[in-house]
């Protein structure tokens, strides 16, 4: 089988770094086309051996990016198109559509009950995803909690699948060496208590309420903040309005897989036909040169700023708050798993969520998590992560579970049975027989779209 996954965009974020995780385990030849921002995890990709194309699409209206794309699919021979993300899930449905594939799927890995990838969800956002996903076979939803949204939005029941995300557990084991390590690396104390927070820096996460809990914690915890995006300058403004700036540290964007062997795809493979030269690296339009990850205007969330600048660290930025030194572990500063080792605690303030990567993620690590929205784990019975407690989004609330699990103490660093419910290896399977789905049966005809009710 060869698939090509079609994404809005490559730079640090959960549904990206998920989709370079599932290529390294899914068993088809598979190639990659990002509409925009061929950031950090398209050099990732890249490193796998997975072929990834820049389109090149200068934002949400750039309609000649159509025809460039459904020649790309054409030329590919493609078997199944899959798509992710809202952009790329509309585009891509339709350019397939124009090349002759009809085995599409999509996943829908950011639909909230008010926002989709910090988009607001208006009658134009919905009437235009239902129009888009009358032109594949089947939208997989990260989740229950997902697939009853998109029921309730008017998606027929049957073209609805379940593939949860999911997780490299051995990745994520805690490592008391990386714990020290890291430690070292961003200049925390051994005895400090660590509270993590990990996402895209953009105001959905509401990283600003653990930073007013911080407030009211004692001296030796520090907040780690690891995700970059547009919400950092004001986080930065929050944390020395709190006066905790020296006591939070933005890590910045981190990588969930570092470059490693190839995937699934070797670097042999036939080279892409639409890269005249052969080269398996992102390919830039005619004429441009390779941004630096910069935000993309007219993506909902600002999408994808990194979190540091290049250059050396110092001890404190010029707000006053913390700049970690990472230099030790290259240029990107350590891996997320290491992280994850080196908190005490996640955190996870966000009250609205499709799945809640990082929260299994930080369980994984044995971590004990604060949380208000998870539905990974609402989906599961309670005795499945015995120590993920939910949180009220405020600050206060927030402050007392923090200081409560302070004062219990470290537990022991092992995973409960809600990680390993979400390993890789199980969603890649399961996707797979979405695949095999896709391609052999015919399609239930989809209900209109018109008349549905917002729910």
């Amino acid at each position: 089988m060869k698939a090509l996954h079609i994404i809005t965009g490559l730079g640090v974020g959960g549904a990206e770094q998920q989709l370079r995780l599932l290529l390294r385990h899914l068993p088809v030849e598979s190639e990659v086309v990002t509409l925009t921002n061929p950031g950090p995890v398209a050099d990732g990709l890249a490193a796998d051996g997975v072929r990834v194309t820049h389109l090149g699409m200068a934002g949400n209206r750039d309609l000649a990016a159509l025809p460039r794309l459904a020649r790309i699919v054409r030329r590919g021979r493609y078997d199944l198109v899959h798509t992710h993300l809202y952009r790329a899930c509309l585009y891509g449905r339709i350019a397939a559509r124009l090349a002759g594939v009809r085995a599409v799927v999509a996943t829908e890995h950011s639909l909230g009950d008010s926002q989709m990838e910090g988009r607001p969800l208006t009658a134009g956002v919905r009437a235009l995803y239902l129009l888009g996903e009358r032109l594949g076979r089947c939208t997989v939803a990260v989740s229950p909690t997902v697939a009853g949204r998109l029921a309730r939005w008017g998606v027929p029941e049957p073209r609805i699948a379940v593939v949860p995300n999911g997780i490299d557990l051995t990745r994520f084991a805690y490592d008391p060496d990386a714990r020290r390590r890291t430690r070292a690396h961003l200049g925390l104390p051994a005895d400090a208590f660590v509270i993590g927070g990990v996402g895209r820096l953009v105001p959905g996460k509401r990283f600003d309420v653990l930073i007013r809990a911080l407030a009211e914690l004692p001296a030796d915890c520090v907040l780690l903040l690891v995700g970059g995006g547009p919400e950092e300058p004001a986080l930065r403004r929050a944390a020395r309005a709190a006066g905790v700036a020296e006591r939070v540290l933005f890590a910045g964007e981190s990588p969930y897989l570092p470059d490693g062997p190839p995937g699934p795809n070797p670097p042999g493979s036939p080279p892409s036909p639409d890269l005249p030269d052969g080269s398996s690296g992102p390919r830039l339009p005619d004429g441009q040169s390779p941004p630096d990850s910069a935000p993309d205007a007219d993506l909902p969330d600002g999408s994808y700023g990194h979190g540091l600048p290049d250059g050396p660290a110092t001890p404190n930025g010029a707000d006053g708050s913390r700049v970690p030194d990472l230099s030790a572990d290259g240029p990107s500063g350590p891996g997320l798993p290491a992280l994850a080792s080196a908190m005490d605690v996640l955190a996870a303030p966000s009250p609205e969520e499709a799945f809640g990567l990082a929260v299994v993620e930080a369980l994984a690590a044995g971590l004990p998590v604060r949380y208000t929205s998870c539905p990974a784990l609402e989906d599961l019975p309670p005795e499945a992560a015995p120590d993920a407690v939910r949180v009220p989004c405020d600050a206060g609330a927030y402050a007392r579970a923090l200081a409560e699990v302070r004062a219990a103490g470290p537990g022991p660093r092992t995973a409960p049975e809600a990680a390993r419910h979400y390993s890789i290896t199980r969603s890649a399977a399961r996707l797979m027989d979405v695949y095999a789905a896709a391609l052999a049966r015919p399609v239930p005809p989809p209900r209109s779209p018109q008349g549905v009710s917002p729910s």
